[in-house]
């Protein structure tokens, strides 16, 4: 950061850069903080946090961080079960274990988490988030849980075909998803302006314009939105559930934010993350988050790549967003009750739009099965579920996928001279594969002598020798010459040896 202060030419190119991203992250704090059930200041002052704080930290030189849509459905979740004043002592807590497992080293490992889990999460996060907003397009309550919100898209519709205020707010609403939609399309001298600011500024706009009665943002100023937790908050959230939540914050931030390292590095030539210290700038920034009884953050792709895109070069460039953010919160509150909350939600909806990985779903399919298997059945998981238990079963199916996909063997059966069959197995040899094993070797004659050949195996493991043991003692009729079984290597040689002399 200092060495961008001595370079004019960098310094212009930085500060130019954080006055993209303060534009991108305005709305997007906001609107965060909106659809997740807390005070919209909140959004702004993790956005503030992730400038100042996080920005000023080592780790990845061009990352933004701030309230993520990633995160929205765990937050709303969160404050409904366990209320405002515990989310500070649970984003604390998160903060703490991501302190922790940096100072572990456990920053590269978070790379080795299965994409197509991580896909999966997104996209169904993205469900929840879009289904979530259209409720809040109309300025109506929503349901709990996805099946919930997927039941009262009926009833919505009927609201909307019935006309009023509900199809006034869902038109704002709509109209903000157009601009975000085609905005990308106008020649760039017309795209210098962020798409989502564009976006919410016309919506507030023609509401001002129209005087449409439309639900706005509540304001209550900076100041009274801080509400650090006590020690009673603390106590509160000692129950399975809220440290399953703990977990599932701690987590899940951190994923996002080191899998949004590892694309920001692809976007520029300058100096490579540093994982775990990354991770430990994000737990910083959500100790200090959950002190202030604000969002968590994570380091989030949208404004990282407008960063980079913007031509920043160095981390001044996200402080300096930062200070934009306090700098607007402090002097111009009363700027953000005027905005439509249906343009927020229309902002949220496009945003979630975006995390389902529509386009790359067919060709995932086409050339890895397995893997579209995972991300989808991450996604419904979540949907019908939670967050937190759509993720661990999305591990999971991510476990026993790689678990068979490397449990490949083959069996080989061969004559020889004398009418001696010789039975090879190579590859590895697990309990996963071990009914295919046993139903080819036990379809072999048992009236003629066998040699069972396991010095082509990679692995086997402790079922799969016991199961062939067993196997060679008791296969063969009598008056036949017994199994003889050539070892894998890693077979002690006295098992080996008792069961060819057998």
């Amino acid at each position: 950061m200092l060495t961008s202060l001595k370079n004019p030419a960098v310094l212009r190119r930085d500060i130019l850069a954080s006055l993209v991203v303060f534009l991108v992250a305005l709305p997007l704090c906001v609107g965060v903080a909106v659809a997740s059930g807390v005070p919209a200041e909140l959004g702004l002052i993790t956005g503030i946090v992730g400038g100042l704080v996080v920005g000023a930290l080592p780790g990845s030189s061009l990352q933004v961080s701030g309230p993520a849509a990633g995160l929205t459905v765990l937050v709303y979740e969160a404050v409904q079960e366990f209320g405002l004043p515990a989310l500070g002592a649970i984003v604390l807590i998160s903060g703490l274990l991501q302190l922790l497992l940096g100072a572990l080293k456990f920053g590269r490992w978070f790379r080795a988490i299965s994409v197509a889990v991580v896909q999966g999460m997104l996209a169904g996060i993205g469900l929840v988030l879009v289904l979530g907003q259209v409720y809040a397009m109309a300025d109506t309550d929503q349901p709990s849980g996805g099946l919930g919100k997927l039941a009262g898209l009926p009833g919505l519709a009927d609201s909307l075909l019935s006309g009023g205020t509900a199809l006034t707010a869902f038109l704002i609403g709509a109209g903000t998803v157009a601009v975000l939609v085609l905005w990308p399309r106008l020649p760039a001298r017309a795209r210098v302006v962020p798409g989502p600011l564009v976006a919410v500024a016309l919506a507030t706009a023609a509401a001002a314009l129209f005087d449409l009665p439309v639900a706005k943002v509540e304001v209550q100023g900076l100041l009274e939105a801080v509400q650090p937790p006590g020690l009673g908050d603390f106590g509160s959230i000692t129950t399975v559930a809220a440290i399953g939540t703990v977990l599932a914050f701690t987590l899940i931030a951190s994923a996002e934010s080191l899998f949004s390292a590892a694309a920001v590095d692809r976007m520029h030539d300058g100096p490579r993350t540093d994982y775990d210290k990354e991770l430990m700038a994000q737990g910083v920034g959500n100790t200090v988050c959950g002190a202030l009884g604000a969002l968590p953050m994570t380091a989030v792709i949208v404004r990282s790549s407008a960063n980079v895109q913007a031509g920043a070069r160095t981390s001044l460039s996200r402080f300096l967003h930062g200070l934009w953010l306090l700098l607007f919160a402090a002097l111009l509150p009363a700027a953000i009750g005027v905005i439509p909350l249906a343009a927020l939600a229309g902002v949220l909806v496009h945003a979630g739009c975006k995390l389902v990985p529509v386009k790359d779903l067919v060709p995932l399919w086409r050339e890895h099965r397995g893997e579209a298997v995972v991300l989808l059945v991450t996604a419904v998981a979540i949907l019908v579920t939670n967050l937190f238990e759509g993720v661990v079963l999305g591990l999971l199916l991510a476990v026993c996928k790689t678990a068979w996909e490397t449990s490949h063997l083959h069996v080989e059966v061969r004559e020889l001279t004398g009418g001696r069959l010789v039975a090879s197995i190579t590859g590895n040899a697990t309990f996963l594969r071990l009914p295919r094993i046993l139903e080819e070797l036990e379809s072999l004659p048992q009236d003629r002598p066998i040699e069972l050949d396991l010095s082509g195996l990679r692995h086997l493991d402790h079922a799969c020798r016991i199961a062939l043991e067993n196997w060679a003692l008791r296969h063969n009729t009598a008056g036949t010459e017994p199994v003889r079984m050539l070892p894998f290597e890693g077979v002690p040689a006295q098992a080996a040896s008792s069961v060819s002399s057998t």
